[in-house]
């Protein structure tokens, strides 16, 4: 069934029968995978069936009656200028054949027919379909694979690992269209530490997978630049800076369609203005501290960064002395050491007799230095510091909020520790790599991967890397290489049925990435192996 659904469809006009019965019998069509789906006497005909049937070859008489061949190649071509043409002229129309040629015909013969010359004119101009059909496959891939690229590259900009980006040859993506001023807008949902507790696996990937394509749709409507996911429950927008005047309605409008669509609240913080897709990073930290005003909010809403630093004072209230201590202790991860200090924390602020205002700001301004510690650390979380802020604010008393920081921190830290057991990580990693090892062949991501190791992606990346010294992609290409290697050289199944078998859906990417890795195609390889 699949071979029929993968015949190229071919026509044959003449107006001599004789002709046409001629060359149905002498050429073999299904050997060469091609299927005559009509015949024509004259060129009014071919022209309909040609709309009708939507051939990819036509075999055609360049001289007959009404319309003629280059007539006919004329109207075809204005509409599908990939469908192919051999003329069949006579001895006295070489002019109508040159002019055919010029005018965009794949060859022509000279009656009469010799038909293995004709055969072996066919089988050129199935190869230029079939490198038509490789192209457009290709094509496809290129645009998928630049859907996820783009985001994973913005991912890394954003994290200012721009630097060692492996994506850098394909900065062509986006950076012209970032080259002009932009601002970026970060959507949070409210309390989604709670959410996640309540949901389940299979829950949260639908309510994210709803609201991503809620943001979808609305970014195009409102002509957002791109839209992709970040951190677990927070999404990233990019606007031009046309649209800056317009940031209290459009965050609005995001904040209504989600609730509308999903009941589910989310906030929402504007960065300022910058352009260039170094800037990302910037962007996002500006975008970032603009949401930290949620804090202070008693509900959803839209925050815009006006740069006014939002800094704790530190005329002698500020505990920069616990601050230390804190730091310390997530530094030689030192659970017990860092529960203490939270003690002490909350205890100091008390002992001030601090304001509501004054200790908010503390708690925020403490919040984000420990943060940003794990994060030096490479220690990655799986919630952003936007979401934690959010759910201390939904806290009601002093004693709830160091209680929540105790376990959140507490948690990452302990999970911190539990990773530094080698032969706990080596375990978990070795286990996805009997996974990788035995779905190779499947369209395997990463998402999937790092589920199986019941670890945040990010944490998953890291892990990966230390342990096998490869990114989970290289990783998976070279498990596939080889196993592609060993098919070729063990068996003579073709190089395009190989790459299926192996993970690839195109056998043109699957030869272009064969050769990247081996420095030969796979062909070449087979040869040298025999």
């Amino acid at each position: 069934m699949e071979a029929k659904e993968e015949k190229y469809r071919v026509i044959l006009v003449d107006d001599e029968p004789v002709i046409l019965r001629s060359l149905k019998v002498a050429v073999p069509w299904d050997d060469l995978n091609l299927e005559i789906v009509g015949e024509a006497r004259n060129g009014e005909q071919a022209l309909k069936l040609v709309r009708e049937l939507a051939p990819h070859m036509i075999i055609s008489d360049i001289r007959m009656p009404g319309i003629d061949g280059i007539t006919l190649m004329k109207e075809v071509l204005a509409e599908d200028q990939k469908r192919l043409f051999i003329f069949i002229s006579g001895y006295g129309e070489f002019e109508y054949a040159r002019e055919a040629l010029r005018e965009g015909a794949f060859d022509y013969l000279l009656k009469p027919i010799d038909h293995e010359e004709l055969i072996e004119m066919i089988q050129r101009a199935k190869r230029t379909l079939e490198k038509q059909m490789e192209n457009e496959k290709l094509l496809h891939s290129v645009q998928v694979l630049s859907l996820l690229a783009r985001e994973r590259m913005f991912a890394e900009f954003i994290e200012g690992n721009q630097g060692q980006s492996p994506l850098q040859h394909m900065r062509w993506l986006e950076n012209s269209e970032l080259q002009q001023p932009y601002f970026m807008a970060v959507i949070q949902l409210d309390h989604y530490m709670k959410l996640n507790e309540r949901w389940t696996p299979e829950e949260r990937r639908l309510w994210l997978f709803a609201i991503r394509n809620i943001l979808g749709e609305w970014s195009l409507d409102h002509g957002a630049l791109t839209v992709f996911p970040f951190h677990a429950g927070e999404w990233v927008l990019l606007f031009p800076s046309s649209l800056s005047g317009s940031k209290e309605s459009l965050g609005s409008d995001v904040i209504r369609q989600i609730k509308i669509n999903t009941k589910l609240s989310c906030s929402i913080g504007f960065s300022q203005t910058t352009s260039g897709m170094e800037q990302l990073s910037e962007a996002y930290q500006s975008a970032a501290k603009a949401l930290y005003q949620r804090f202070y909010s008693d509900q959803e809403g839209v925050f815009v960064d006006s740069n006014q630093e939002l800094v704790a004072t530190r005329e002698g209230k500020y505990p920069k002395h616990l601050e230390t201590v804190l730091l310390e202790s997530i530094r030689t991860l030192n659970k017990e050491r860092m529960l203490a200090s939270f003690d002490e924390t909350k205890q100091y602020i008390e002992d001030q007799a601090f304001s509501k205002e004054m200790a908010e700001r503390v708690i925020v301004e403490l919040t984000v230095v420990l943060y940003r510690q794990f994060e030096h650390m490479n220690l990655l979380l799986e919630w952003s510091l936007e979401g934690l802020l959010q759910e201390l604010h939904s806290l009601g008393t002093l004693n709830d909020i160091f209680e929540t920081l105790k376990s959140n921190f507490g948690k990452w830290l302990m999970e911190s520790r539990e990773n530094q057991s080698k032969e706990n990580v080596q375990t978990v990693i070795a286990k996805t790599q009997e996974y990788i090892a035995n779905n190779y062949h499947k369209d395997l991501s990463i998402e999937e991967v790092s589920e199986l190791a019941d670890l945040s992606i990010s944490h998953f990346c890291l892990l990966f890397k230390q342990v096998t010294g490869l990114t989970f992609l290289e990783y998976l290409t070279q498990c596939r290489i080889e196993k592609a290697k060993y098919i070729l050289k063990n068996s003579q199944v073709k190089v395009y049925q190989v790459a299926p078998l192996v993970g690839y859906q195109d056998p043109r990417y699957f030869t272009q990435v064969f050769k990247k890795v081996t420095g030969m195609t796979p062909t070449e390889y087979r040869e040298e192996e025999a």
